[in-house]
């Protein structure tokens, strides 16, 4: 009878009202699930990153300006928008778009904290307050966040994560706001565009060509001490297979390099991999449950990969060979993100761009394969796809968080929905629901739910209620799992009245001989030591005794050291068995003392803020002095001067091309056998005090890669010797001393042709 009832339901919703839906077509996804368009223009365009509001708004950041062509015209104009979407009739499609902030130049992340709006406008991080959907007042967070130029090497992400602290991509500092106050702290430097957390809260990420790649640990726990060096546990590459399965022969920026396509002209590898995703819902089968999903744009498709844990590192294989989770024959089909939905969904950010790749980095030969297919065409769209579980007869509900009373919105911890967890918990903290106090200790106490206990402790910590009581009772009754974040969250509690009770708990978890509980003790002993060696000395020789030549166990220890790192030595170099051994704690712990001698600092301390990359400044100086003459596209101007697109002189000797652009050349010159400049002559920029070598290098990096099929670089030693290696004339060079300065073989079958 349920079954029928259900049914009938479900056919008189469908036929009493009208779709709205969008058909999807030339898109195959994994059995089992559906793929639907809920938001797409002209309600948006170009989306970058989303969040959701607890009523289940979408609130999307649009690049607009980005890449209209391949020239990369007019993307310095300020027409980004924040739009907050909507789904007024409850029919799954977000028919109603509003603006909430307009005239932003490049808007790349946004995240929903604090009672307000946290967006990265380059160069600079905004929070601003949220008053009746409208912009209130405004706070500049960070006026260094990124620098402005190629928006996929700047800094992006905003994720919050169960630490209570805001993560990026493609930057070394982490955010939060702490009695209102911004703080602003260092952390590893990870990945390229988008950021995830799984459910014990390690981050993951990757780059264009590495399609995941994670931390083994907590965030900033190897960094403590900035004299070490980590050489393990954080930017691990947790798959080498980087294989991808497309439908059709998309364009690809380095297709012409043999090995990018196979015979059928498929991309072979991952090339432009981005905004990797945990699932972390409660709507897809079991087995999904923290899968990672990743963005491959410039083929068009989804990845899904299996993560599996051990005591101290994560691994990843994809769930399939020969086929992927989502894949596209449509070419404008660009997902550069991809967010848990409050409803337990996945959502993807499809940009829906004809060019996604920035023009400092565009090959000849996607521009070609661009202006074939005409994907330039392509640049007023964008969509917000969802990701369901065929299972499911309707949009599973979610509760409004706003409206829960205090005790509703603890128990949202207890949810099997990430989404949920992550939020509640935030909103607890946000309103210092201090009230709550007991709930939180009894739910951190709950052994049943262990994903619920870390929740809880987090939450304590963000209200400052947490207690060094609370902590010993979650560790020794807990799994591993809670045990410890609540060792690691003692070290709040270090004090000489709490030694008896942690050097106890302490050598109690030791005998449960498990590595990840002992790994993570690893990284407390050393500011226990600090109160008490006599206490905790001996287990730091125990561990790093059972963990002989262990890498991570031993930097675990050491980066939890402060200024005792020499005595320690001494002590250590008697008792570690072994001690002589090239590997294991001593030669690690002998680097250290020394670094800290000759204060040689892990080069994270000494960054300020990303740089700009080499080939998008060189793109900026080619614009402002070399396009004129040679075209924006390098393809020369008549009568002025000859192409660089496939010229010898860009794809061949960088010592040749370095010596033109400081010193100059004077024609005839040839390029491709043709004749040009008979007459005229090119300036160098030796005597041009503006001109730096390392601008000649830009130059050199974004030349090669644009205007030939071999990216290339030369050193700013090597063009401080250019420099002085003037020509004879004394003015500017002919193409015959160029010649007998650089004779190649396939040179002189092309140029100086007579």
């Amino acid at each position: 009878m349920r079954i029928i009832i259900l049914l009938f339901l479900f056919i008189v919703f469908t036929t009493c009202k009208p779709s709205k839906k969008e058909e999807l077509h030339g898109y195959s996804i994994e059995e089992g699930f559906e793929l639907e368009v809920i938001a797409s223009e002209p309600h948006l365009i170009a989306p970058v990153a989303i969040d959701f509001d607890t009523k289940g708004r979408i609130w999307v950041a649009e690049m607009n300006s980005y890449m209209k062509n391949t020239q990369g015209s007019g993307m310095e104009d300020p027409t980004g928008r924040i739009l907050i979407l909507e789904d007024e009739d409850d029919d799954g499609i977000m028919e109603t778009s509003k603006e909430f902030l307009t005239g932003l130049v490049l808007p790349r992340a946004l995240a929903l904290v604090y009672g307000g709006l946290l967006y990265a406008e380059p160069p600079n991080l905004w929070f601003v307050e949220i008053e009746n959907d409208q912009p209130g007042k405004r706070v500049l967070v960070d006026s260094l966040y990124a620098t402005s130029g190629n928006p996929e090497h700047q800094p992006n992400g905003l994720m919050l994560n169960i630490d209570n602290w805001i993560y990026n991509a493609k930057s070394q500092y982490r955010y939060r706001l702490n009695n209102g106050v911004w703080e602003k702290e260092l952390t590893t430097f990870r990945g390229q565009w988008g950021i995830a957390h799984d459910n014990f809260g390690r981050l993951y990420y990757n780059n264009n060509y590495t399609q995941l790649i994670g931390d083994y640990v907590l965030p900033n726990l190897l960094i403590r001490n900035q004299y070490l060096k980590p050489t393990i546990g954080v930017n691990e590459i947790l798959t080498t297979n980087q294989r991808v399965y497309p439908l059709h022969a998309a364009s690809v920026n380095r297709g012409y390099i043999q090995g990018v396509l196979d015979d059928d002209s498929l991309l072979v590898n991952v090339t432009a991999s981005c905004g990797p995703q945990v699932y972390r819902g409660d709507q897809f089968p079991d087995d999904y449950l923290q899968n990672v999903f990743v963005c491959v744009p410039e083929a068009n498709l989804i990845k899904r990969n299996i993560l599996t844990f051990e005591g101290d590192k994560t691994e990843a294989r994809q769930a399939w060979d020969g086929k992927e989770f989502l894949a596209s024959l449509d070419e404008g089909f660009r997902p550069v993100n991809i967010s848990n939905g409050p409803d337990g969904n996945l959502y993807i950010v499809d940009m829906h761009r004809g060019i996604i790749g920035h023009y400092a980095y565009l090959s000849p030969y996607l521009k070609e394969q661009i202006k074939l297919k005409k994907l330039d065409s392509m640049i007023n769209m964008g969509r917000i796809l969802k990701v369901s579980n065929d299972d499911n007869f309707f949009d599973p509900d979610f509760p409004d968080l706003d409206e829960l009373d205090d005790d509703e919105l603890v128990e949202q911890l207890e949810s099997p929905n990430g989404w949920l967890r992550d939020r509640a918990q935030h909103l607890i903290i946000y309103k210092n629901l201090t009230s709550s106090q007991s709930e939180l200790e009894e739910l951190a106490l709950d052994t049943d739910n262990p994903v619920a206990q870390i929740h809880a402790l987090y939450t304590l910590e963000g209200l400052d209620l947490l207690s060094a009581e609370i902590l010993v009772e979650a560790a020794r009754e807990s799994s591993s799992f809670v045990t410890v974040h609540s060792t690691l969250l003692l070290s709040q509690f270090i004090s000489t009245e709490n030694v008896p009770a942690i050097a106890a708990l302490f050598k109690e978890l030791m005998n449960r001989n498990d590595k990840e509980t002992d790994l993570y003790l690893s990284f407390s002993l050393g500011g226990w030591m600090e109160e008490s060696e006599s206490d905790f000395r001996p287990l730091a020789l125990e561990l790093m005794n059972k963990y002989h030549g262990n890498t991570i166990f031993e930097e675990a220890f050491i980066s939890g050291l402060r200024d005792n790192s020499n005595e320690l030595l001494t002590d250590f170099q008697k008792n570690i068995k072994n001690a002589n051994d090239t590997v294991g704690i001593i030669p690690k712990l002998s680097e250290v003392v020394e670094n800290q001698k000759s204060n040689q600092l892990n080069s994270l301390y000494l960054k300020t803020i990303l740089p700009e990359d080499d080939r998008t400044k060189g793109w900026k100086i080619y614009r402002n002095n070399c396009a004129a003459c040679h075209g924006p596209e390098g393809l020369g101007i008549e009568g002025l001067a000859p192409p660089l697109m496939n010229s010898e002189y860009i794809s061949q000797s960088t010592e040749r091309l370095g010596l033109i652009i400081l010193h100059g050349l004077k024609g005839p010159v040839y390029v491709q056998g043709k004749l040009y400049d008979q007459f005229h002559s090119m300036p160098g920029y030796v005597n041009n005090e503006f001109m730096t070598d390392e601008n000649i290098a830009d130059i050199i990096a974004y030349v090669t890669s644009a205007f030939s099929g071999t990216p290339r670089n030369i050193s700013i030693e090597k063009i401080k010797e250019l420099r002085k290696l003037k020509p004879e004339s004394g003015s500017e060079y002919t193409e015959k001393e160029l010649m007998e300065l650089y004779l190649d073989k396939e040179t002189d079958e092309n140029l100086m042709v007579k």
